[in-house]
């Protein structure tokens, strides 16, 4: 089996290991490869594994050899899914294996806003500690969550994670899902009452025709002035004017941002002087455990299908 892996960069920088892919026959590396390069580069391959790079119908048309795509990711949007199933190339994505990792992060935003302990460690580095006349000093606001509400729009894997630890914090946790369900201890509201009655509101659902641009001025003008909106989803989820909008008015109190519609950030992006705003460069689900999980699954992936099973396998879906 030949195998070619594409942004290989973008998974590892060397802390974890890709050999588990090497077991299935000749793998070949890249890091970035222009989207007009990608049907030469992968031309002769059985298999090719992506995490961003674009495997359109006309790059599988260009690959008459290719019956597996892998991603190094849970989402798809960048396969011509429709166009695998018609060819028969096997789609496989990864679910589930960076829920803690996500979780974590959106929780350390919430936390950043609610013990403003940014501010006071670059405080104290400056020697504001050191000259106060006591032994401390109480500049910036800090909170307890017990007692807060947390809303979270889609309560899937990583969802439900989050309402754990909320609940774990003794905070009030109301949600909205797509699916009906029961989760102990969250309570299920619309979008509007969500929005209005959320503390900190926390996104974790994927990019759709339904949640494109739901944060946006109409919803923004629902959320407390205290409120804090936190996006570890997908940047498309928030239009970004409207957002820098209600963070520069105070019409909201802050917001996490680790995901944005155009990744890279461009160079002078509206964030950049957006007030009461910390962005992150989309490593929710970067951590070590993470990104060890996910290359096993992808190993596993490949596996299955060469011994003829289905395993998330979503251009059967």
């Amino acid at each position: 089996m030949k195998i070619t892996v594409l942004d290989r960069c973008t998974v590892t920088n060397g802390d974890v290991s890709l050999t588990p892919l090497e077991v299935f026959g000749e793998v070949r590396y890249f890091d970035t490869v222009p989207a007009e390069d990608v049907p030469a580069t992968i031309g002769d391959s059985d298999a090719v594994i992506v995490n961003k790079a674009k495997i359109t119908r006309e790059v599988m048309l260009a690959c008459p050899k290719l019956r597996f795509v892998g991603l190094f990711a849970t989402g798809y949007n960048n396969i011509d899914v429709a166009a695998a199933r018609e060819l028969g190339v096997a789609v496989c994505n990864v679910p589930g294996y960076s829920t803690d990792s996500v979780a974590q992060l959106a929780f350390a935003f919430i936390l950043r806003f609610a013990t403003s302990i940014d501010k006071y460690s670059a405080s104290t580095a400056k020697g504001d500690w050191a000259n106060s006349e006591t032994f401390s000093y109480l500049s910036y606001p800090i909170s307890e969550l017990a007692g807060k509400t947390l809303g979270i729009f889609g309560l899937g894997d990583i969802g439900k994670k989050v309402a754990k630890i909320g609940i774990a914090f003794g905070m009030k946790v109301i949600a909205v899902s797509r699916r009906r369900m029961y989760v102990e201890g969250v309570e299920f509201v619309t979008k509007e009452e969500l929005f209005a009655r959320s503390d900190y509101l926390t996104l974790h659902c994927p990019l759709t025709d339904e949640t494109r641009g739901l944060v946006n001025r109409d919803t923004l003008a629902l959320m407390k002035p205290s409120a804090v909106l936190i996006n570890t989803s997908r940047g498309g989820v928030v239009e970004e004017e409207a957002l820098r909008a209600a963070l520069n008015s105070g019409a909201i109190r802050g917001a996490g941002i680790d995901v944005l519609d155009t990744e890279p950030m461009t160079k002078g992006h509206i964030y950049l002087d957006t007030k009461n705003l910390t962005i992150t460069p989309h490593v929710a689900w970067g951590s070590l455990e993470a990104r060890t999980r996910l290359i096993g699954m992808v190993a596993e992936n490949i596996r299955v299908f060469n011994e003829g099973g289905i395993l998330n396998r979503v251009e059967l879906l």
